[in-house]
């Protein structure tokens, strides 16, 4: 019994004695390889060295005397091709000026596009043009386009007012057969007055009254000589045809405390006349409304008749 187990010791024994000399082994080879790593990087390095050195010396032969000059010389040639493109910019630039001078001056001489033209013309006559083409192609309607040929302008409408259509709007028909113009058209703002104000106008001839007006029937009283259209005649040779109108106008005004307030007044209007409207003694501005008051005096041209405007409220 005791010998076998020692036989199992001395095996256990040799086996950890054959590890520990395998093991030692092993680290001794390790050991070399590292050796042999080392001695072995040292001339790599040393290469190393030599490489950093090409490059150093590279670097010191880029500033040589022949790099130098060889960068100067590549400089010189840039700013030689720059300054022949600046060379070729300016011809171009004086070739377009004296391109648009030469036709400026050609459309500025009417006189030479005039002689042009009617060549252009006779030339085509003498071809056998239509006479529908011959016509169109006039000495005063013909243009010059840049291929070199003549066109006819074209005439552009005209869309200005020409007063034709305002003056048959204006216009009423006499009894002779004739048309008059009217001088004077109602505003929108006219209004005929409230049936609570009555206003009348009376006609005084010396101290004399020849007439009442009541001008509550309509909105406006047009005077003058022209009987075919005024609405309140009045002979005297110094009154215009169409003199003065008294229109009421329904205007809107604000109060002191900010309420708009309206109410229809008469205006007075003089229409240019030539011995123009007086209003309590005063001139009156032409084409220019005056709000009139009660007990307000008109006088038309150097007429002796005095007008004057009353209000009496409706009880």
């Amino acid at each position: 019994m005791e010998s076998s187990t020692s036989t199992r010791h001395e095996k256990v024994d040799s086996r950890r004695h054959r590890s520990r000399s395998n093991n030692s082994e092993e680290e001794e080879e390790r050991r070399r390889r590292r050796r042999k790593d080392r001695e072995g990087r040292e001339p790599q390095h040393e290469h190393g060295r030599e490489r950093y050195d090409d490059r150093d010396r590279k670097r010191r032969r880029s500033h040589s005397p022949t790099q130098e000059s060889s960068r100067r010389r590549h400089h010189d040639d840039r700013e030689s091709r720059h300054s022949s493109k600046r060379d070729r910019s300016a011809d171009y630039s004086r070739d377009t000026a004296s391109k648009h001078k030469s036709r400026s001056e050609r459309f500025q001489d009417p006189k030479s596009a005039r002689e042009k033209s009617t060549e252009v013309t006779a030339s085509r006559k003498s071809k056998g043009a239509l006479p529908s083409q011959a016509a169109a192609f006039s000495g005063d309607n013909v243009t010059s386009t840049g291929a070199g040929e003549e066109v006819p302008e074209k005439q552009k409408p005209n869309y200005a007012p020409t007063g034709l259509l305002a003056a048959a709007s204006n216009s009423i028909a006499a009894a002779d057969g004739t048309s008059i113009v009217l001088k004077y058209h109602e505003p929108p703002e006219a209004r005929k007055p409230p049936a609570k104000d009555i206003w009348k106008l009376f006609v005084f001839k010396g101290n004399d009254i020849v007439e009442t007006i009541e001008l509550g029937l309509r909105s406006c009283w047009l005077v003058g000589r022209e009987l075919a259209v005024v609405d309140m005649p009045a002979e005297h040779p110094s009154i215009s045809k169409q003199h003065a109108v008294i229109q009421f106008r329904y205007i809107e005004k604000r109060n002191e405390f900010g309420d708009k307030m309206g109410r229809v007044r008469p205006y007075l209007i003089d229409l240019d006349s030539a011995n123009k409207t007086l209003l309590n003694k005063e001139e009156v501005p032409s084409s220019r409304y005056l709000e009139l008051r009660d007990k307000d005096m008109i006088q038309f041209g150097h007429s002796t008749r005095e007008y004057v405007l009353m209000l009496s409220p409706k009880d």
